[in-house]
């Protein structure tokens, strides 16, 4: 699962050997040249960053000599958006592709991934900043799922759509202000769908990038559904068109 390590030498190997780092954490009163110097690297590695109080710093560490900084080594691989690509040319099957444009909470992204995996999504896509950290929470929610389907961490998710289209990727983008029913769409060429974050949604600049919106019928009194169970409705939705 997760492994924390900290402190400047051992988050500098750790980036230079490649390891695949979730997130790490930087003590926002301390601005260090080795702490500037591994910010440098990990940005160029696409790392997610975050600036946080002294006291985080010693809970994530458990007091060690972190030095004012730790960081968290994923418990998976992450995949190239590019190569993914690439390599799903070569079939003529229609693929499929889940972009989460913000799914911050960690059990949601984990529901999602447990879904996506059983109906057969080729990659799940999402940006590094805003994203629920890779975790063991995530893990034991996902069920394991999250080992045998691609994740591609990109850094904005404007970025994924530019590649996606660039591929012939038709891309649909899930919300509640659409005027197609889910239904009414054909998801039986190769599309990616877009999923929003649990408060606000799919993000402006994402909806405006989409090729088509749906939406799911609501009859109760309740406006809207959690994310995952929503995801889990488009994405049967696909299967049943595709059988």
């Amino acid at each position: 699962m997760s492994t924390i390590i900290f402190g400047i030498h051992a988050v500098h190997e750790a980036i230079k050997s490649n390891q695949t780092l979730d997130k790490i954490f930087v003590d926002a009163a301390v601005q260090s040249a080795g702490i500037k110097e591994i910010l440098k690297l990990a940005e160029n590695a696409s790392v997610q960053i975050a600036y946080v109080p002294h006291q985080k710093i010693d809970k994530l560490a458990k007091n060690g000599n972190h030095q004012g900084i730790v960081a968290k080594i994923s418990p998976i691989q992450f995949h190239s958006l590019e190569t993914i690509l690439e390599e799903n040319q070569k079939t003529k099957k229609s693929k499929l592709y889940l972009i989460l444009d913000g799914v911050s909470d960690v059990r949601n992204f984990g529901a999602i991934i447990r879904t996506a995996e059983s109906v057969g999504v080729d990659a799940i896509i999402f940006p590094k900043q805003g994203s629920a950290s890779i975790n063991e929470q995530m893990v034991k929610t996902s069920t394991g799922a999250i080992f045998n389907i691609p994740l591609c961490k990109v850094d904005h998710t404007k970025d994924a759509l530019f590649y996606l289209k660039s591929y012939g990727i038709k891309t649909i983008a899930a919300t509640e202000k659409a005027s197609k029913m889910v239904y009414d769409v054909n998801f039986r060429d190769s599309i990616a769908i877009i999923m929003g974050s649990e408060g606000k949604g799919v993000s402006k600049a994402a909806l405006k990038m989409s090729d088509d919106k749906v939406k799911l019928p609501i009859f109760g009194e309740t406006s809207s559904l959690n994310v995952s169970v929503a995801c889990g409705a488009i994405l049967f939705e696909v299967v049943r068109q595709r059988l």
